[in-house]
């Protein structure tokens, strides 16, 4: 199955190297697309409780879906996830 996610606090190519490492990792997860402009992520998966996993990282990396809740800690885990893949990038 293929869907799109819409998250928060997605800020830059930082963010984007940072999910998409991150979910690349996961078995059953392919073809996986951040976009910046309009604060989503696209991919393919096998099954329900794969997205569900799919979204419990996301939130982790401090990048909930939207509609979930976001406190300070989840925005700030974002500005840590998003230096790493900053650092990555280089």
């Amino acid at each position: 199955m293929k869907t799109e996610v819409h998250i928060q606090n997605l800020k830059c190519t930082g963010c984007e190297q940072t999910i998409m490492n991150a979910l690349r990792k996961i078995e059953g997860v392919d073809d996986v697309s951040v976009h910046v402009e309009n604060a989503s992520v696209t991919f393919k998966y096998l099954s329900e409780d794969l997205l569900n996993e799919i979204h419990a990282v996301l939130s982790k990396l401090g990048y909930p879906v939207v509609g979930d809740k976001n406190p300070w800690t989840k925005q700030a885990k974002s500005y840590v996830s998003c230096a790493i893949g900053k650092m990555g990038a280089s």
